[in-house]
């Protein structure tokens, strides 16, 4: 079993490498199964996909269209905080874009997670800095990682890692956890 570290380094070649029409096709696959599933719900904190993650641009801008609250997450300090999306956006310390609204104290019915990799038990490797972890260890929400079929992976948790509730994929949804048992 490969480490994180390890995991991380790979994923990261293999998501640059996957480009092109088959990326774009992959992407729509995941835009439509997304949708599918929890397009119903009123409330979403999405991470902001730039370089060669899964694209939330599209489920973003559609799920605001439709009159749903959407909220874009923005560094401060060792955390991020949701903003409101449609506000103005500079690019963050990471290259992200992040919104500068208001900060918004509210629990979100979905929250949409970045990751390099997932495991079968639903446990992410991010990018090694915990922002994610952090905020999902005191969020009341549904757990969703976006990413593609190739990104899982079989790895060992960190005993601070918070599990995903679903992760969605050009093949489908996989389910963890408190959705895994309510499906």
């Amino acid at each position: 079993m490969c480490g994180k570290d390890e995991v991380r380094q790979k994923l990261k070649i293999a998501r640059r490498l996957f480009q092109g029409v088959a990326r774009e096709s992959a992407d729509d696959a995941v835009f439509e199964n997304f949708m599918a599933a929890y397009s119903s719900r009123k409330s979403f904190f999405i991470y902001n996909s730039f370089a060669d993650e899964a694209d939330t641009k599209a489920l973003s801008a559609a799920l605001y269209g439709m009159g749903k609250r959407v909220c874009l997450p923005r560094v401060e300090g060792e955390n991020i905080v949701p903003a409101p999306y449609g506000d103005k956006m500079k690019k963050g310390a990471f290259g992200v874009f992040e919104p500068l609204g208001q900060a918004v104290c509210a629990d979100f019915e979905v929250t949409v997670v970045p990751l390099l990799a997932v495991n079968s038990r639903g446990y992410r490797v991010g990018y090694g800095k915990g922002f994610y972890d952090r905020y999902l260890s005191a969020a009341k929400t549904l757990k969703v990682g976006l990413g593609y079929y190739f990104q899982l992976e079989d790895f060992d948790e960190d005993g601070w890692d918070q599990p995903l509730d679903a992760f969605v994929c050009e093949r489908g949804i996989f389910y963890f956890g408190e959705e895994k048992s309510s499906k």
